[in-house]
């Protein structure tokens, strides 16, 4: 099977069509069979419900080739439970995590030669997504639903990919406390939308939020979690209900414990970040990226690891974890799915 000719070292972090996708539709109280497609436009009625009350889920998962060859796809079946979940707060049909987890293999396959070689550092990244697609006027949820799933070959999602990162604590919430921080909803990251522009604009390539009832404990950022090194070596990972949980940290804190390491799940106040060794963000897209600073009111708190290279805790817990992704590692926990 031959690739397409794509610089696959130095492509960016961005939409690009491929030639298949995977479409199903709900319609009179079920989901229909769903086919691979290859129109990347839908087709929507003007009073669709996702257009008028962000009727909306998504996920995000990526397809690596291993160093044998084969193709394959990382803990998709989290990502179908996690949609599921996503689904059912927000008034929608679940998809089947064994239809789901068959409808990533199908599309993987079919783009099989947009998935970057071994090595090159790229991947296929993999997003399923489903919307409120029936007419909507008032306030209620669709009766049309439909579930696609599209993919593209990525680089890092930050520039640098593991160049220390400089933070700034956002002025502004990210979910509400009883709200939706937990899911993988659409209207989170629109919300979130000014908040990482305007951090952009003066120089900061994340904003890390708050919890809105107290603004002292981290929760996580506008795409990714975010986990610290204390200076005795343990991963604390913080906690919150508004905080998604995150696969990539999942696996990252179940490493940790293969490697020996000691992890601490607990919420973490921002005044304690000055006296971490690392931070680090993690989530699909950014795998596991370092921070070097954080700026806030009192002033910029730069993490003892600096600004030029990746701590010596986080550097292990990253190479390990794309290790396993890319079978340069044994995969010991039935986490690797094939998919061609």
């Amino acid at each position: 099977m031959e690739k397409k000719n794509i610089d696959w070292e130095n492509i960016g972090f961005g939409y690009q069509p491929t030639d298949y996708r995977f479409e199903a539709r709900w319609k009179d109280g079920k989901w229909d069979e769903g086919k691979l497609v290859t129109n990347p436009n839908i087709e929507l009625s003007e009073a669709a419900c996702v257009l008028h009350y962000a009727q909306c889920c998504f996920e995000g998962l990526k397809a690596y080739t291993e160093k044998n060859g084969d193709i394959v796809t990382f803990r998709p079946d989290q990502n179908g439970k996690r949609m599921q979940d996503s689904a059912k707060r927000l008034e929608m049909p679940t998809f089947p995590v064994d239809k789901f987890v068959d409808a990533v293999k199908a599309v993987v396959k079919a783009n099989a030669a947009w998935v970057p070689p071994h090595g090159t550092g790229a991947t296929l990244y993999i997003r399923p997504v489903m919307i409120g697609s029936g007419p909507q006027i008032g306030v209620a949820p669709a009766d049309e639903f439909i579930f696609r799933i599209f993919v593209m070959p990525v680089g890092a999602y930050f520039k640098g990919a593991v160049k220390p990162l400089k933070l700034t604590v956002s002025n502004y919430d990210r979910a509400a406390p009883h709200g939706t921080g937990g899911i993988k909803a659409g209207l989170n990251y629109a919300m979130s939308l000014y908040p990482t522009m305007e951090a952009h604009r003066h120089g900061y390539a994340e904003n890390v939020y708050l919890d809105p009832a107290t603004r002292t404990f981290i929760e996580e950022t506008g795409g990714t979690n975010i986990i610290f090194v204390d200076k005795e070596g343990t991963i604390v990972v913080p906690q919150s209900p508004s905080i998604l949980p995150s696969i990539t940290r999942r696996s990252l804190v179940d490493v940790a414990k293969d490697l020996g390491m000691k992890v601490v799940e607990r919420p973490v106040k921002l005044d304690e970040v000055k006296d971490m060794a690392e931070c680090a963000l993690c989530g699909t897209a950014a795998v596991l990226a370092p921070v070097g600073m954080i700026h806030t009111e009192e002033g910029d708190i730069y993490l003892p690891s600096g600004m030029d290279e990746m701590g010596p805790v986080s550097k292990k817990l990253r190479e390990t974890l794309t290790g396993i992704q890319g079978g340069d590692l044994p995969d010991t926990r039935g986490w690797i799915c094939k998919a061609w």
